[in-house]
């Protein structure tokens, strides 16, 4: 594992946007958000694949290596999968860009980062999305999977997304949405709110995962809207922004370094 360093020239923008407002249930303010985020990880890790399972009916497998198909990755590919947990989305990657390729995962909780270990093949980095520990242009594609709402500042994580990559790479970037209809949008907090973390504590880690999962859903509800998102992907830099949705739930934001 290597430990991250903040790299010269990756100093946030003036102007950061959180991707949701300080959730003080769970900290004491927005200073707190990093560790406390940092610490249900850790402590949650080795169950984080199976309460996965629990909340996606086995379906997320299959979504990820699909998003990473139709975005075209292929062998031989530089990929950086940002936030990358237990490596879910990083191993589907390494399996798309063969032996010529490579995938680096990248994450804040060293708990996280030794259960992504056992995909054999993929570099491990420590470290955060807003200050990346890596040279300029060094990617081709940049991922993240359902991370995106632990960032402290998207204008900091997407301006660092836009160094790291090589013009004419890509940013693929996996989330769900607070559904837009009022019915939708009830069933899925009874669901995610409700019975996920129910299920989460006996599967899992207990009171940990328990905590996990409705701090899961709560970001989700107070999440800044898609088109918020996409404004900031533009003011890093970025062209071609857009985001698709599925079920109402599931989005998908790409976009392009020129």
């Amino acid at each position: 594992m290597i430990q991250g360093v903040v790299p010269e020239g990756s100093t946030p923008p003036p102007h950061p946007l959180p991707p949701h407002p300080a959730l003080t249930a769970y900290y004491a303010g927005a200073a707190e958000r990093v560790g406390f985020v940092r610490r249900l990880f850790d402590v949650t890790a080795g169950d984080y694949d199976g309460i996965n399972q629990i909340f996606s009916f086995g379906t997320a497998r299959r979504h990820r290596a699909r998003m990473l198909r139709e975005i075209g990755l292929g062998p031989g590919k530089m990929v950086l999968d940002v936030a990358t947990g237990t490596g879910m989305l990083a191993a589907a990657a390494l399996s798309l860009v063969g032996p010529l390729g490579s995938v680096t995962a990248l994450d804040l909780s060293a708990g996280m980062l030794r259960v992504a270990g056992r995909h054999r093949g993929l570099r491990l980095v420590q470290g955060s999305m807003e200050a990346l520990p890596f040279a300029n242009a060094q990617f081709e594609l940049l991922t993240m999977g359902y991370a995106l709402r632990h960032a402290a500042s998207l204008g900091g994580a997407f301006a660092e997304f836009a160094r790291v990559l090589r013009p004419g790479g890509q940013v693929l970037l996996l989330e769900i949405g607070r559904p837009g209809s009022r019915l939708a949008h009830l069933l899925a907090g009874a669901y995610l709110g409700r019975v996920v973390p129910l299920l989460s504590r006996l599967a899992g880690s207990g009171r940990h995962a328990e905590t996990l999962m409705r701090y899961y859903w709560d970001t989700i509800e107070t999440c800044v809207s898609p088109e918020t998102i996409l404004t900031a992907l533009l003011a890093a830099g970025f062209q071609n922004a857009r985001c698709t949705t599925e079920f109402g739930l599931l989005k998908t934001y790409r976009a392009t370094r020129p």
